[in-house]
């Protein structure tokens, strides 16, 4: 349908002063589609590192071990023999010494700093922990098992909220752009008000006068929105050159296929959005000048 409006006929064309990228309408669609692909762009980024992080997290424990894990090898072979455990690795004190020391140096050698071992280990999904629990304390009283997700969950709460936020951004954008056109619409109005009454004296309807203001904002919002959309690819190519490293630290979670299907129809979507709201406030218009 858009299509139809866009392809009129010359005489049409003719009835409505002004071309293509004269007014700001086409640059402020521009800007709102520029700023909500880069928006939408990172909401869906940190939906996926919520998603792989939760995933990967939501059947991993830790048990730490005080007093340097004089028993570390023994509650290894009762974690790994305990039903429903996957996979279990032991993280001596000197090795948990060794990682601390990049960041407080030589003091994390001293004995004054208690550093406990670990032992990280899977269970399979509906798999209950109060056994291993059980087996544990048996052998270190002094062992506690930890859930990563307890550990996480702070994180993951900050995520899910920026993701929301991003999804808040989008949508006021959204309505920016809508009223932006609603005044573009309305001051067209103003300026071809002759036109229109010359329209209407010789019998055109309310329809055939708002199709003619539909086609000139489908055309500037379409090219607005190609425009801003050509600019936010740029940009997002060349954040993808460092996409290596950013997947190393979210575990390989950037923007999937979908996610660029998503933010293709963003553009789209923004045009027709400022198309209907276009023919809503001219033919709202039209009908209260009457």
């Amino acid at each position: 349908m858009i299509l139809a409006w866009i392809f009129a006929s010359p005489a049409e064309r003719r009835l409505l002063s002004g071309g293509r990228l004269r007014g700001p309408t086409p640059w402020v669609i521009a800007i709102m589609t520029f700023s909500i692909m880069i928006i939408a762009a990172s909401g869906l980024a940190l939906t996926n590192t919520a998603t792989l992080l939760s995933n990967a997290i939501e059947a991993r424990y830790s048990i730490e071990v005080p007093g340097g894990g004089r028993d570390l090898q023994h509650l290894l072979q009762a974690v790994q023999s305990a039903p429903g455990v996957t996979s279990a690795q032991a993280v001596p004190e000197a090795e948990m010494r060794r990682t601390l020391e990049r960041w407080l140096g030589p003091g994390a050698r001293s004995e004054d700093l208690p550093v406990p071992a670990l032992i990280n280990f899977d269970l399979r999904p509906g798999a209950d922990v109060a056994p291993i629990q059980a087996r544990v304390s048996a052998i270190s009283p002094e062992a506690r098992i930890a859930a990563h997700r307890e550990t996480v969950r702070p994180l993951l709460n900050s995520l899910r909220l920026l993701q929301w936020v991003a999804l808040g951004l989008v949508l006021l954008l959204s309505a920016a752009a809508a009223a932006a056109v609603v005044l573009a619409a309305r001051g067209a109005l103003d300026t071809n008000r002759s036109t229109i009454d010359v329209m209407h004296g010789v019998g055109a309807t309310d329809l055939q006068v708002t199709h003619l203001f539909q086609r000139r904002i489908a055309i500037d919002a379409l090219t607005g929105s190609l425009i801003g959309a050509v600019a936010a690819s740029i940009v997002l190519l060349l954040l993808a050159t460092g996409a290596a490293f950013a997947g190393q630290l979210t575990g390989g979670a950037t923007l999937g296929p979908i996610d660029f299907v998503i933010l293709a129809l963003l553009p789209v979507a923004l045009t027709v959005l400022a198309t209907s709201v276009a023919r809503a406030a001219v033919l709202g218009a039209l009908r209260q000048a009457l």
